[in-house]
């Protein structure tokens, strides 16, 4: 039974109950292999994300990054959060993205090398949040319904 306190005193030296300590901080978490793992989503595409130490070499679906995503602009959203860590060229990465388009694929990979950097380093995780990487992006293409020519656009109205 609970015990009863007569003042304010007390009652700020009392324990109390059900309450634990705060929660511990964030623990590495790699595999057998010395690797970080995590899984990175962006429109309908979804990336499979394997980072570990080495040269700064990043490979999806088998080829490097630099054939698969031709533009200058995927090649930079995939960097950026080697960046705002300042850790180029210190990590290998390897990849495999599915669905979506090259866009997707790109933002899909940069959440899941956000999402590994962040197990295998827990201290670069407040940074990464900070600037948005952790979050996954929700936005999806709307369905189309029926009555209408896609999402929302109406068929051509005519009054005669």
């Amino acid at each position: 039974m609970a015990t009863e306190l007569s003042s304010f005193a007390e009652l700020k030296k009392a324990p109390i109950a059900g309450v634990q300590a705060p929660a511990a901080v964030r623990e590495k978490e790699v595999d057998a292999e010395g690797r970080a793992y995590a899984t990175g989503r962006r429109k309908n595409a979804v990336a499979r994300v394997w980072v570990k130490l080495g040269t700064g070499q990043i490979t999806v679906n088998g080829r490097d990054q630099k054939i698969y995503f031709a533009r200058p602009t995927q090649q930079m959203v995939i960097q950026q959060p080697f960046g705002i860590t300042q850790r180029e060229g210190q990590f290998d990465v390897v990849a495999t993205v599915s669905g979506g388009g090259l866009s997707g694929q790109a933002g899909a990979v940069r959440h899941g090398i956000a999402q590994a950097l962040a197990k295998f380093e827990p201290a670069l995780r407040s940074s990464m949040k900070a600037n948005g990487f952790l979050t996954r992006d929700s936005r999806v293409v709307e369905r189309k319904k029926y009555g209408r020519a896609g999402a929302r656009r109406r068929f051509q109205f005519s009054k005669r």
